[in-house]
């Protein structure tokens, strides 16, 4: 009766959710198989129920089943309820607690019944320490590991196969790779044909420190390879930068490739920059008949996010459809993602409002859809919507929201989410959350208080804090305040180019070609160097990449004409080229040339002779679109009648018969 008082079960009657059979003749084989057939945590407490009732409750074996599948049913605490009620522990039920414990991500409580085991002398076996030491990987406890490893050692487990791979795995994973090889060069199996999962553990714990030669060489040595073997390689070199030697090894598989082959490839491309090269692997894939996973379609939807290749995009989208893959959170996040940042918000919309299932992250990715689309509104009401269902804000989704009022201008209503993070959803501000609001009052003008903003920081302001207040001095043309920033900057990180950069703009657009001279030289003599701008949009499927001045393109030529077509329509039409943009000093003739060779003007052109009338242009801007495009691109909007979108560093621009969305205050 004791058992019966202290375990608890739910207030509410019992609900038979499947019929239980009659339990008068049923035996230990019976309710084991019982157990295994229950569906849900409330069916086995119905069982157990019975077996209590049956006096079973202190069979060892029954009740090692009951723990189980209380774990698998993510009722852990249930399970644990059931073992501290059961008297005569044994190895058998430790083992099955500490299992569940480590499957339930409880890794701590883990190691504390692995403890509990050894201190009432219940002797750990090779089935006990796997579990241990996967508990030990998860927390990346050090000094937990050695201390699990002396017992392993006491006990005589060492050169079980097992227990000596997740040995190996557990000191590589917590970054100790010279006793991880120790043990595997210690091992008396490694020669043999089955040691292949030890070998792959191995090599990818040098992969992970960046020790591709000694990984290739234990490739090279291993008596078996599987499939596995060549993934770890392959993933580890993609995640060192070697691309080439990687494709190399692919292409070596050839009936070997499985789906983790063509994703481990695919997730690397996109991860080196490599985005279109992903892509023409994604389709190959498909083309050779093997059939897409989650994390494949996330890793090439996350390519079409950051090239804008919104066809693309549809196709993978079409493919999750006839494939019947799973909408799950991360592969909706990826959809959604995909279609917010190639520029069809609308579409991200209807993606969102069709998921089941919604996480943070979900909202998050939606509400920086509309902030960075300019809708404001939109994404404050996103926001609202998001808490109402009961979801808490993170510090994602309000960054997000700061942002949409830094760009719409709403300055006291971005003040005062602000100053609610802490207050109302207990949210700490990072140095994004400061940044956001510097930029805030930055925009608006509200320079004093920028600075006394950042004066009562209780965080050391960094290079993204002045950089923001720096942005905004340019626009406003305040080169005083701009000089106190750029200094900050300078202080920070003499080595970046942005602060040099920022000041150098900021000179020429005050016609100060000294002072921009002697910026530029301090860079040459510090050997700091800017990152080059470049757009890119997609068509027909491929990616077209240019850069200010291109001359590389098969089209170039088609491309000038049209370019020198666009001008001189929108001088016709009042267009006036902003030649303070031009950093050099030179003549207003020569600046308008300078002017014309800008990667975006060179992409719109390419995209109004590429695709018919009435197709949105879609431009992709690896740096902020500088005045004079984004003044042409309105005149452009009009006399064309296309939809011009252009997403650049900070945000998006849909022009549209004359007009940007960003209302000029951008």
């Amino acid at each position: 009766m004791k058992v019966i008082n202290k375990l608890k079960f739910p207030k509410k009657s019992l609900k038979i959710i499947n019929p239980i059979p009659h339990f008068e003749n049923f035996n230990e084989p019976h309710f084991i198989s019982l157990i295994h057939s229950s569906k849900n945590s409330l069916q086995l407490q119905q069982i157990h129920a019975q077996i209590i009732r049956k006096n079973l409750s202190s069979n060892s074996r029954i009740v090692t089943q009951l723990i189980s599948s209380a774990s698998l049913h993510k009722s852990i605490n249930y399970g644990l309820s059931i073992f501290n009620c059961f008297l005569d522990k044994n190895v058998f039920l430790f083992n099955v607690l500490i299992r569940g414990l480590k499957e339930n991500s409880l890794f701590e409580k883990s190691i504390l019944y692995f403890r509990k085991m050894v201190k009432m002398d219940v002797r750990p076996d090779k089935l006990t320490y796997p579990f241990v030491l996967k508990s030990v990987m998860a927390l990346g406890e050090k000094a937990v590991g050695g201390g699990v490893h002396c017992r392993v050692l006491k006990v005589g487990l060492e050169y079980d196969t097992f227990v000596r791979v997740c040995l190996v795995e557990m000191y590589v994973k917590v970054e100790l790779m010279d006793f991880a090889l120790q043990l595997f060069d210690e091992s008396p199996e490694r020669n043999k044909v089955e040691s292949v999962i030890l070998w792959n553990v191995v090599i990818n714990g040098c992969c992970k420190i960046g020790r591709m030669s000694k990984a290739l060489a234990l490739f090279e040595e291993m008596p078996e390879r599987n499939v596995g073997s060549w993934n770890t390689l392959i993933s580890g070199l993609l995640r060192n930068g070697e691309v080439d030697k990687a494709m190399e090894l692919f292409d070596e598989m050839t009936n070997e490739k499985n789906v983790v082959s063509w994703t481990c490839m695919i997730h690397g491309l996109m991860l080196n920059g490599l985005h279109q090269k992903a892509l023409d692997l994604f389709f190959k894939m498909v083309e050779e008949g093997v059939k897409p996973n989650g994390l494949t379609v996330v890793s090439a939807l996350s390519a079409c996010a950051k090239t804008g290749a919104l066809e693309a995009g549809k196709k993978i989208h079409d493919n999750i459809m006839n494939n019947g893959l799973h909408l799950n959170a991360a592969v909706g996040n990826a959809l959604l993602d995909m279609y917010a940042k190639c520029g069809y918000i609308e579409s991200a919309s209807l993606v969102f409002s069709g998921l089941k299932e919604k996480d943070i992250r979900t909202w998050s990715i939606m509400i920086w859809g509309w902030a960075i689309h300019g809708d404001v509104d939109k994404a404050l009401r996103c926001f609202e919507q998001m808490r109402l269902t009961g979801i808490k804000p993170d510090g994602v989704s309000v960054l997000a929201v700061l942002t949409g009022c830094s760009h719409a201008g709403r300055v006291d209503q971005g003040l005062q989410i602000f100053d609610s993070m802490q207050r109302e959803c207990s949210i700490e501000p990072t140095m994004k959350h400061y940044a956001a609001v510097v930029d805030l009052l930055g925009r608006a003008g509200r320079f004093d208080e920028a600075l006394k903003f950042i004066a009562s920081m209780p965080l050391e302001p960094d290079y993204v804090i002045w950089g923001a207040l720096f942005s905004a001095c340019r626009a406003h043309k305040n080169i005083e305040m701009a000089k106190v920033a750029s200094e900050k900057l300078l202080q920070l990180e003499p080595k970046h180019a942005g602060g040099y950069v920022f000041l150098s703009n900021v000179y020429a657009g005050a016609g100060r070609w000294d002072d921009v001279e002697r910026v530029r030289s301090s860079m040459k003599n510090k050997n700091v160097e800017k990152d080059p701008g470049w757009s890119s949009m997609e068509v027909d499927g491929q990616l077209h990449t240019f850069v200010a001045g291109d001359s590389a393109h098969t089209r170039k030529q088609e491309i000038n004409l049209k370019l020198e077509e666009i001008i001189t329509g929108a001088k016709q039409q009042g267009y006036m080229p902003e030649t303070e943009w031009v950093l050099h000093n030179i003549d207003e003739e020569e600046k308008e040339g300078a002017l014309g060779s800008h990667s975006e003007k060179l992409a719109l052109a390419f995209g109004l002779i590429s695709t018919g009338p009435g197709v949105i242009i879609m431009i992709v801007k690896n740096l902020r679109v500088c005045g004079d495009c984004h003044s042409l691109m309105k005149y452009v909007s009009r006399m064309s009648q296309r939809v011009i979108v252009l997403r650049d560093i900070k945000r998006f621009h849909h022009f549209k018969d004359g007009v940007c969305s960003c209302k000029d205050y951008w």
